[in-house]
């Protein structure tokens, strides 16, 4: 869910979010009625329910516990950052990707044990928002999805290849893969709650925000922060 990867990465992009005032003010945001009403739907589920959970997970979960968990589900990941690499031409990354894989997978116990970073293939971020903005297509208007918190049109649609391309949604055991996938949303929301002291002002604002600026960063792989204010509607006519 994109609302706990944006609060998870907080610590980072707090700096980068709020280094201009007046210029997270000018956002374009044509969807904002809409978007408000789905951001505080949103919240309110995430008050009342994930939070609270989340909350009980870090608390009473050992550490050697979530962190195993934490790994399983990046491993998975590691899949699909693979092949965004491929589609994006990073063709060194998706090789360090592919050692990542084999390693954890087998002798890291299908990938409870990170053994790949320690070894020195560090993870890689990618999504295929992330290849649509490096093909050039612009990330469209900024959009809050239920449930799934901020987004714009290039990265909703970049998330529905994302999740149709994950292995554990072609699981055959129903219960065990709404279980992983349960798990998966709890572990994301417990590594967010790092994230929630550094929120301020307007939360809609802050997330829109943060969201933005750190796909910019994200798309451009740190070297420019100006493709993603462009998320109005030119181009999408």
């Amino acid at each position: 869910m994109k609302y706990r990867s944006v609060l998870a990465s907080l610590p980072f992009m707090v700096s980068l979010t709020f280094s201009s005032t007046v210029a997270a003010q000018q956002t374009e945001d044509p969807l904002a009625p809409i978007n408000m009403r789905i951001h505080a739907f949103n919240d309110y589920m995430d008050k009342h329910l994930l939070r609270p959970v989340a909350v009980g997970y870090r608390r009473y979960m050992p550490t050697p516990v979530r962190t195993g968990v934490d790994n399983f589900f990046s491993n998975i990941d590691d899949i699909g950052v693979f092949a965004n690499n491929i589609l994006q031409g990073k063709f060194g990354d998706a090789a360090s990707d592919t050692g990542r894989i084999v390693i954890n997978t087998t002798i890291g116990i299908v990938g409870v044990l990170d053994l790949a970073s320690k070894a020195g293939l560090h993870k890689h971020n990618e999504d295929f928002g992330q290849t649509l903005g490096a093909w050039g297509i612009k990330s469209g208007p900024y959009i809050v999805i239920p449930f799934f918190g901020p987004s714009t049109f290039r990265d909703a649609f970049g998330l529905g290849v994302d999740t149709a391309t994950n292995p554990l949604n072609y699981q055959d055991n129903v219960r065990l893969r709404n279980s992983a996938f349960v798990l998966d949303q709890i572990n994301r929301r417990g590594e967010a709650l790092v994230g929630e002291s550094l929120l301020m002002g307007d939360p809609y604002i802050f997330m829109r925000e943060a969201y933005l600026q750190q796909r910019a960063y994200d798309v451009s792989d740190g070297e420019a922060e100006e493709e993603e204010w462009d998320d109005g509607w030119e181009g999408w006519d």
